[in-house]
């Protein structure tokens, strides 16, 4: 059954639509990157160890990103965009803030913690497809590389102050805890800016009636093509390499380069980076198509060995290398499936693309968590030679693509 609004509401403008869904997740991401800014030294401080901070944050990417494998073929097949984007949404704005409580509950303290981190990365899973395939919708007039470059440069915004939100509380008050509770703030924001977004946008994605046709009495949506396919093994390659933030803030406090209540503005510097990377990338799509990530390989190859180093300089380096890589996979990525898939099966696509990235997400956490500190160079060496693969499926999914079309 699919969602019906009133069609005299869509009176917003495709630019005024794209920065409405930018600042609804410019809130919502004060919210989760207020957290995952500070998620590895915080369940230190509960009392994990080096290998659950990697497993549990690997695995809270692999569920945000796997799970659209369910979710974006729902949206697909129900048409519910609206209705997904905005319970995952609010998983979000409810599961941060819970955080504060879980200092109290002892032994059971890292459980609970690690639980709501993976619930609020669930809610990411469920809202993601839908969401970018709305966007993706609402940009086609403006162009798909700035729309979403846009989108990404606001939520970036969020990014950047939700850490530091988190370590001014924690610098006055000595308590992590204490910064998340205040994201229920943001929370609560993003989910009355995305109501009002829900009445104004001034397109739909397209309907489960327009997505499908009927087959030997069966509906069926569009088949995803080779060049997809490639696309989606080659970002998995670039993913497992690209470790999360939160075994990168763990090794540089529990190194000693960089004080616990540090951590959030370091992470909000790397969100800086994402945004203009973003921008910049978004544009250059529009113009010069899939080139623009050729580059992001070689960035991915360099991190391990930056990020992990025993100077602060260098560390430094490698989170804004971090950051670029980041910025360019969680924003100019999504233009390319988008050129590459038939628009019934957008979401469907998003959700697929993205469980690949949560498999390699799991793997990589793990394997980077287990190697950071004792066996460097092979995880330097293992690192090269995945994205090596990457860039040369990269290519391989452009030529598919300019030869046979989406």
């Amino acid at each position: 059954m699919t969602e019906v609004r009133t069609r005299g509401e869509h009176d917003w403008t495709p630019w005024r639509a794209v920065v409405a869904f930018g600042l609804v997740s410019l809130a919502a991401d004060m919210v989760y990157e207020g957290m995952r800014s500070a998620a590895g030294p915080f369940l230190g401080e509960l009392g994990a160890s080096a290998l659950t901070v990697g497993l549990v944050t690997g695995a809270g990417e692999a569920i945000a990103l796997g799970l659209r494998l369910v979710t974006g073929p729902v949206a697909d097949r129900t048409g519910r965009h609206w209705g997904l984007t905005t319970l995952g949404y609010a998983l979000t704005a409810v599961c941060v803030p819970l955080l504060a409580v879980t200092p109290l509950l002892g032994a059971a303290a890292v459980a609970a913690a690690s639980l709501l981190m993976l619930t609020e990365r669930a809610g990411k899973a469920i809202r993601s497809p839908s969401k970018s395939t709305l966007l993706a919708t609402m940009a086609v007039p403006v162009g798909r590389g700035r729309g979403f470059a846009v989108h990404k440069a606001l939520d970036q915004v969020g990014a950047f102050a939700g850490p530091l939100v988190v370590a001014g509380v924690a610098a006055l008050t000595g308590q992590l805890a204490l910064g998340f509770l205040v994201l229920a703030v943001p929370g609560v924001v993003s989910l009355v800016l995305l109501a009002r977004l829900r009445r104004h946008a001034p397109a739909e994605p397209p309907q489960p009636h327009e997505a499908e046709e009927v087959s030997a009495g069966r509906p069926a949506r569009p088949p995803l093509p080779r060049s997809f396919r490639l696309f989606a093994f080659s970002c998995s390659a670039s993913t497992l390499g690209l470790m999360t933030f939160g075994l990168i803030s763990y090794a540089f406090v529990d190194t000693g380069l960089v004080p616990l209540a540090w951590a959030p503005v370091v992470y909000a510097g790397a969100m800086a980076v994402e945004a203009v990377a973003a921008l910049a990338t978004g544009g250059l799509y529009d113009r010069s198509g899939a080139r623009v990530l050729y580059p992001l390989p070689l960035l991915v190859a360099v991190v391990p060995a930056l990020v992990f180093a025993d100077r602060l300089a260098v560390v430094l380096l490698g989170v804004a290398v971090w950051g670029v890589a980041t910025g360019v996979q969680d924003s100019t990525v999504k233009a390319l499936v988008a050129d590459l898939v038939p628009a019934g099966s957008l979401a469907t696509a998003y959700g697929v693309f993205a469980a690949a990235q949560g498999g390699a997400a799991l793997i990589g956490g793990g394997l980077a968590g287990l190697l950071y500190a004792d066996h460097l160079g092979a995880l330097v060496a293992v690192v090269a030679v995945l994205q090596v693969a990457s860039l040369a499926t990269l290519l391989l999914a452009v030529r598919e693509r300019d030869r046979f079309g989406p």
